[in-house]
């Protein structure tokens, strides 16, 4: 239990300090002392660095913590139930959900009424945002529906593969009958961003997430019972059925709430969970649960400093960053179970 304070106590020390590299280190320089007096309120000399700080880099790292914790949790919660370390939070096709919401309002909305609602500025993200939550809600319902007529969590987890590439074939369609510049607006949500969440948006999505990720943790106990089998897990008492439906949902609307507001993030999800069990050596989730999320929120601020590192013209799409992260921790996770089958 000591080594896992302290190895608590460490990480939230990381997330601490790449908080502050994060707001400190951009394309624009900015004095620490100048930081530190716009963040406690006290303003600055110049109004520009105010509004650096204020309305781009205070946003993005608080997306990016609350995103990265809320995927890597979501990673953590399909890994076991589906008791396989290469299930992610797209798993279920939910993902492809929020991306066929978002390509409704973005490339059919123009077909049908003349102006993509995405070109109507505040009213277009809201659009978007909405869409977005709609679309993963809409798969996940479909998902519990089948959830209750098929058994096995193979079926349901080849079901939800099937969703996904089902929904990814209806955004190919509408994709070639759209214009160039819809099609574009879609690639770029595409691409995903912690940039486009600011101002109430942002406030919003930081308070939905911080009640969203301590309501997770209330799944630890049935999620360690999991782990046991279903079978063993019944005989204890636990209502298997429900407790996975549970977390099922609890996975997919953090999945549809970090993609209505970022679009799709790859490889956190995926990736995170296997770090923290790398560094807790543990299978308790009650210390995985909280060190997961953590570095979830590490790595999303690591990929967040690295797309927006000073020398880049702009921003560097999130997704290429977190997959040149994530692709080799799931390349050793497939050598190390290489290894352990021949052993």
């Amino acid at each position: 239990m000591r080594r896992f304070l302290v190895l608590l106590l460490v990480l939230v020390t990381a997330v601490m300090v790449l908080t502050v590299v994060n707001l400190l280190i951009g394309t624009v320089s900015i004095p620490v002392s100048e930081v530190c007096s716009i963040l406690v309120g006290r303003g600055s000399r110049s109004e520009i660095w105010s509004n650096i700080i204020l309305s781009s880099r205070l946003p993005q790292v608080l997306t990016a913590i609350v995103a990265g914790a809320g995927l890597a949790v979501s990673g953590l919660q399909m890994q076991t139930v589906f008791r396989n370390p290469l299930a992610g939070p797209s798993v279920l096709g939910i993902s492809n959900g929020s991306a066929l919401g978002v390509a409704f309002v973005v490339l059919l909305s123009g077909q049908l009424g003349g102006v993509a609602l995405s070109r109507l500025g505040y009213l277009g993200d809201v659009a978007i945002s909405v869409a977005a939550i709609v679309g993963a809600m809409a798969v996940l319902l479909l998902i519990i529906w089948v959830s209750h007529r098929v058994r096995g969590n193979v079926t349901l987890l080849i079901i939800g593969v099937m969703i996904g590439y089902l929904a990814t074939a209806i955004i190919g369609v509408l994709k070639f009958l759209s214009p160039e510049e819809d099609v574009k607006a879609f690639v770029v949500w595409g691409l995903g961003s912690f940039s486009r969440v600011s101002g109430d948006q942002m406030v919003l999505f930081v308070v939905l997430m911080s009640v969203l990720l301590p309501l997770s943790m209330l799944l630890v106990k049935p999620m360690n019972m999991l782990l046991l089998g279903d079978r063993y897990a019944a005989n204890l008492g636990l209502p298997v059925q429900r407790a996975r439906m549970l977390i099922i949902v609890c996975s997919g609307v953090l999945v549809a709430i970090v993609t209505a507001y970022c679009g799709p993030i790859m490889f956190i999800g995926l990736a995170v969970p296997h770090l923290a069990r790398a560094v807790c050596r543990s299978s308790d989730h009650r210390q995985l649960m909280p060190a997961t999320a953590l570095c979830g929120a590490l790595l999303a601020l690591v990929c967040n400093f690295i797309a927006r590192m000073p020398g880049f013209e702009g921003v560097l799409p999130v997704n290429s960053v977190t997959a040149l992260v994530g692709a080799p921790v799931i390349a050793s996770v497939l050598f190390r179970r290489r290894q352990s089958e021949a052993e």
